[in-house]
Order: C-alpha cells, then structure tokens, then sequence
C-alpha cells in the first residue's frame, strides 16, 4: 500500500466532492429552521440597551443597526455556535451523517472496509483469522458480565471498552 491516509487527505477528497458545501447548507438550513434561536436573538434584541436608549428613535435605522451589531454579535454567535456544535456532536442525526461520511471516504481512500469502529452497541462475533495464533491457555479470562460492568461504568484501568474514545456518548 501507499503512504498512510491523512486527516488533510479526507478533508480535501471531502472539499472537491462537494460534501463538505452540502454539509454546510444542512447545518445553515437546520439553524434557519431553530425556533428557540430565533426566539432567543428576537428576545435580545427586544431587550437590548440600544433600543431602550433614550434618543434611540431618532437614530437612523443605520445606526440603530450597527449599535445593535456591536451590542449583540457576539451573543448571538455565541448562541448560534453552541447550537452547531450541537448538530455536529448529535449521533443521531448530522453528526452520525458526518462521522459516517468521513469514515467512508477513509476507507474508500485506503481501500479498508467500514466499519472501522463498530458500534459498540451492536454485539458482533469476531471473524477468525487462520493466520493468527490462540492465545496461551495461561491467558487471564474474565467473565462476559465483568466487561460489560466496566464499560457500562467507564472503567478502563480494568480493561473496559477500547472503543471508549470513539463513544460519542462518552465525554473527554
């Protein structure tokens, strides 16, 4: 095989194909459509300091606005912000799409099955591999139940899930 698959290798297969523009436009389309967003800069500017300024109905809608823009900008992207990092963290909507894209064209770039990262939810059985070798009987066996305690706990100084990094619902 070639020199390993970058993280910039996924990214600009992702930029040229177009995904990542679509992505975009979901995440725009999915901000548009947020009621509470909108609901909550309605609220700030209702609430604003601007507009509850004396004189302030004399000022030009121009400089009304831009009084506004400074006082609320940074607020109200704050806000918008959290909520795309929601979107992008939501493993049940575009989140997974975006995890799922990302690791497809990995595979696709390093010729390598999905999935990479099986979803520990899902129990699966291993395939045997003829060239690999059993391990020793003197190997230490603990039972199905205690893994599944120390995942469910989060316990990895006892061996719980190598997976745990990639749980999306397994916070860092």
């Amino acid at each position: 095989m070639g020199s390993p698959i970058t993280p910039e290798d996924v990214l600009e297969t992702l930029m040229n194909d177009g995904t990542v523009d679509a992505i975009r436009l979901k995440i725009i389309n999915q901000l548009k459509a947020n009621e509470e967003l909108k609901k909550n800069t309605i609220k700030m500017v209702e609430q604003s300091k601007v507009l509850s300024t004396p004189g302030a109905e004399k000022q030009t809608k121009r400089e009304l606005f831009d009084a506004l823009r400074q006082e609320l900008e940074a607020p109200v992207l704050e806000k918008a912000s959290r909520s795309v990092w929601e979107l992008i963290l939501d493993q049940n909507g575009l989140g997974k799409e975006i995890s799922d894209t990302v690791e497809r064209v990995f595979c696709q770039l390093s010729g390598r099955e999905p999935p990479l990262f099986p979803d520990p939810n899902i129990e699966s059985f291993p395939v045997k591999d003829k060239n690999v070798s059993p391990p020793s009987s003197s190997s230490k066996k603990r039972p199905f139940d205690d893994i599944r305690k120390e995942e469910d706990t989060g316990d990895e100084s006892t061996g719980g899930s190598a997976f745990s990094d990639h749980n999306p619902k397994v916070r860092n």
